[in-house]
């Protein structure tokens, strides 16, 4: 039997959940990427799993990995590309927080995430998005900006400033008065914002939509409906084309919260 894409995406995500739950506690040595950052063997391990997945369902393709780089084609080259983020949150995961998320991704088509300690995966074929948790069904993703939470990603690098600095955000009255921040460190965020569990989600950054971290995590939430822009309010992608815009991120529930934020971002 031939999977669909979606089911790839979430058979991969979840063989990288099961690596990083067997690994947990675990005393594991780092692996210096440069600029304080670093990857662990749970992430590499993980990253093993998922690849064997997409390899034995997708042989013919590329894949970009957060860990092993670009495998087959590269992306120009490539009609079909995956991008594996196998464990978003190394730092949360190697003190044992245990917020992290593994994001598999067809560029521009099905995508899943999975939260290895709550059991859960968020997964689209592109259209809609639904969350299989463990011992239940599947449940349809409904936005709602109800919790007024809004996680904000303060980690460096902040190509936005000096126009856009997420600490300035934060510290605007407005802000304070409309919503309450939360900091996760894992794009693990972008699904709960999907999921209803956030109101909006901000980060700076370049073009994102190619990104390991973040593909998978946007795909879930302009699938569920979620209104996604970059921080200067560009569709995210576009800079990718030569539009010039669509760097960083803005996620939002509803255009209402959306527009709050960009609001808050211009200054206004």
């Amino acid at each position: 039997m031939v999977l669909a894409d979606v089911d790839v995406a979430t058979a991969g995500a979840r063989a990288g959940a099961e690596v990083v739950r067997s690994l947990y506690g675990r005393r594991l040595d780092r692996i210096d990427k440069g600029a304080g950052d670093f990857a662990t063997a749970a992430d590499v391990e993980a990253e093993k799993a998922i690849l064997e997945v997409l390899r034995a369902a997708r042989p013919g393709d590329a894949v970009l990995g957060e860990e092993g780089g670009q495998q087959g084609a590269g992306p120009a080259e490539a009609v079909r590309q995956w991008l594996v983020d196998p464990l978003c949150g190394t730092l949360n995961y190697a003190v044992g927080n245990l917020l992290v998320a593994v994001n598999v991704a067809l560029r521009g088509g099905a995508a899943a995430v999975a939260d290895p300690f709550a059991g859960e995966v968020y997964f689209t074929d592109g259209e809609t998005a639904h969350v299989r948790r463990e011992g239940a069904g599947d449940a349809l993703l409904a936005p709602t900006s109800a919790t007024r939470l809004v996680d904000v990603n303060l980690d460096p690098p902040f190509p936005g400033a000096p126009g856009f600095r997420a600490v300035e955000l934060l510290a605007q009255p407005r802000f304070a008065g409309h919503f309450r921040p939360r900091v996760v460190s894992t794009t693990l965020a972008l699904a709960w914002v999907a999921a209803g569990k956030r109101a909006a989600y901000v980060t700076d950054g370049g073009d994102l939509s190619g990104s390991v971290h973040f593909a998978a995590g946007i795909a879930l939430c302009r699938a569920a409906g979620c209104v996604v822009t970059g921080v200067d309010g560009a569709p995210v992608g576009e800079g990718a084309l030569g539009g010039g815009g669509g760097h960083g991120l803005v996620a939002a529930a509803d255009e209402e919260t959306h527009e709050l934020l960009m609001s808050m971002i211009r200054g206004g």
